[in-house]
C-alpha cells in the first residue's frame, strides 16, 4: 500500500493571484499518514482503504456522509499515551472530543480514565461500564441534578469551577453522606497560541478561578473549611489545538507555585495536579504535533524541577488528551454532487454533507486536507473549495485544496482528521440527518453510532 504525501492546499484566499501560491504537488493520489489514520492506503484498484476495507464498499453499505473510525489506530494512541506517562500518572480521555459506548469500552480496555463535562456524557460512560472511580466531571455550570448523579455514582473527582459550585457540591455530598474528592480549576493567565474561542487559561473567559486576582487561593480556603469535600489537587487547562509545550510549562510553574502557597498557608501538600489537554494534531502536512513521550517528558521535568525548587513532594500528574487520541483516527467520507468552476477563481466542489457534520471550518476557520478516494487520477490539479449543501455561504468543509481536474459527480472524497468535535458538534441544520460513525478493524466494519433517520426527527417534533 502507498504511504506517502497528500497535498496541502493554499490558505485563506478568495482569489488566486498570479504567483501567490506555490506550485501544486505533483501527485494528488498520495495519502500522507501524518494526517490519515495508520491503516489507510490505496489498494490495487487505486481506491483508498482503511483496515482492509475499500471506501467504495463502505459507502455502498453505510451511505455517505459517514465518519469512518480506525479502531486499531484509536487503541494504539490510547496505549501510546498510557505508556508515555507511566503508572505514576493518570491519563483521562476528554470525552467531549467524541464519546460513544464503544469508545468507553475501548478506553476501559486500554487502561485510560475518562473526563466528562455533562450529565449525559456521564450517563453514556456509566451505561458502557466505565467504573465511576475512573471518571472526572468537568463543566462551568453543573446543575444540581448533574452533581447529584456524579456524587451518588461515586465519580473519582469533580472539578470545581466557581464559588457557587463549591457550595453546590458540598451540599449534595453532605445530603448523601459522601466526602467528595474535588479539584479546583485555576486560570493561570497563559495566553495559548490558538483560536480565541478555544483558548481557556487567560482571565477574560468563563472557565475557572483566576490565580492573578486571588480567587483561586480563596477557593482553596473555602474548600478546605468544608468537611464534605476532599481537595485532592489543582486543575489547569490552557486551550485546544496547541503545538508549543511552552504554554504548558508556564502553566505548570504557576500551578506548582500555588501548591507551595497552599502548603505555606494551610500546612497541606495537595497530592495531584491536572494540566488538562489541548495538544494539537495534524490537519494538514504543515502541522507538527508533539509525540506523547515528548509531552510526558517535558511536563514531568518541569513539574519535578519546580517542586524541587519549592521543596514540595512532586504531586501525581494528570493529563486529558481527547483530540490527540481520536482526531487522527477518523475521516469523513462524502459523495461529490456538484462541481462548479469559477473562471479565474477556483472550483466549488459540493458534497452531500457540510457544516451539519463539520462546523469547525465555519466556527474556527479550521483547516483540513481532502483527497479523491474512490479512484486515482492523472488529471491536473485544480484549486478547489469543498462546500456543503446547506443554505449558508459559510458552509465550507475545506477552504482551499487541490483536487484532480477530472473530479465528477459520484466520486468519493474524504477529509481526514475529523474524529474530534465533528460528530460531537454535529447538528440538524436544514433538518440534516447526522451521519453514522462506522468503526473499522481487521477487514470488518460495524456501526457504533447509527445514522439518524427521518423518523428520529419526526418523533421529536411533537407539535
Amino acid at each position: 500500500m502507498s504511504r506517502s504525501a497528500h497535498p496541502a492546499g493554499p490558505r485563506h484566499a478568495d482569489v488566486l493571484p498570479e504567483g501567490h501560491w506555490s506550485a501544486p504537488p505533483a501527485d494528488l493520489n498520495h495519502l500522507d499518514q501524518r494526517i490519515w489514520s495508520r491503516t489507510v492506503g490505496r489498494n490495487g484498484d487505486g481506491a483508498a482503504e482503511v483496515a482492509g476495507m475499500d471506501v467504495r464498499d463502505l459507502a455502498a453499505e453505510f451511505g455517505t456522509p459517514a465518519y469512518v473510525l480506525d479502531e486499531a489506530d484509536f487503541r494504539a494512541r490510547c496505549r501510546a499515551w498510557r505508556a508515555a506517562f507511566g503508572p505514576d500518572a493518570d491519563v483521562f480521555y476528554a470525552g467531549k472530543a467524541f464519546l460513544s459506548r464503544a469508545v468507553v469500552k475501548w478506553l476501559y480496555e486500554e487502561g485510560l480514565n475518562l473526563d466528562v463535562c455533562s450529565g449525559t456524557e456521564l450517563a453514556v460512560a456509566l451505561d458502557a461500564g466505565m467504573p465511576a472511580a475512573r471518571i472526572a466531571l468537568h463543566g462551568n455550570n453543573k446543575t444540581t441534578a448533574e452533581i447529584e448523579r456524579a456524587v451518588t455514582a461515586g465519580v473519582g473527582r469533580i472539578v470545581l469551577d466557581s464559588f457557587q459550585e463549591i457550595v453546590r457540591v458540598a451540599d449534595v455530598a453532605r445530603r448523601h453522606g459522601v466526602r467528595q474528592k474535588v479539584q479546583i480549576r485555576v486560570t493561570v493567565g497563559v495566553e495559548a497560541h490558538t483560536h480565541e474561542f478555544i483558548a481557556t487559561a487567560h482571565e477574560d473567559q468563563k472557565f475557572g478561578l483566576a490565580l492573578a486576582d486571588g480567587q483561586a487561593a480563596e477557593a482553596v480556603r473555602r474548600v478546605l473549611m468544608l468537611e464534605d469535600l476532599e481537595l485532592i489537587g489543582i486543575h489547569s487547562h490552557i486551550g485546544s489545538q496547541i503545538f508549543d509545550t511552552a504554554g504548558f510549562e508556564v502553566a505548570a510553574r504557576r500551578v506548582v507555585s500555588l501548591l507551595a502557597a497552599i502548603r505555606d498557608e494551610h500546612g497541606v501538600e495537595l497530592p495531584e495536579i491536572d494540566l488538562g489537554g489541548g495538544l494539537g494534531i495534524a490537519y494538514t502536512p504543515e502541522d507538527d504535533p508533539r509525540d506523547p513521550h515528548e509531552i510526558a517528558k517535558a511536563l514531568g521535568e518541569i513539574v519535578a524541577r519546580e517542586c524541587e525548587a519549592a521543596r514540595l513532594t512532586p504531586p501525581r500528574l494528570s493529563v486529558e488528551p481527547g483530540r490527540a487520541i481520536v482526531g487522527p483516527t477518523t475521516f469523513t467520507l462524502y459523495e461529490v454532487g456538484t462541481v462548479k468552476p469559477l473562471e479565474g477563481l477556483r472550483t466549488y466542489v459540493s458534497v452531500d454533507g457540510g457544516m451539519s457534520d463539520n462546523i469547525r471550518t465555519a466556527l474556527y476557520d479550521a483547516e483540513y486536507s481532502v483527497a479523491l478516494v474512490s479512484r486515482t487520477s492523472d488529471a491536473a490539479p485544480m484549486l478547489s473549495r469543498v462546500v456543503g449543501k446547506h443554505c449558508e455561504s459559510g458552509d465550507i468543509v475545506v477552504r482551499d485544496a487541490f483536487l484532480p481536474a477530472d473530479l465528477a459527480p459520484g466520486d468519493l472524497i474524504a477529509v481526514p482528521a475529523t474524529g474530534a468535535y465533528c460528530r460531537s458538534m454535529a447538528s440538524n441544520y436544514n433538518h440534516a440527518l447526522r451521519p453514522p460513525v462506522v468503526a473499522v478493524a481487521d477487514g470488518q466494519a460495524k456501526v457504533i453510532v447509527r445514522r439518524e433517520t427521518e423518523e428520529d426527527l419526526l418523533r421529536l417534533d411533537v407539535g
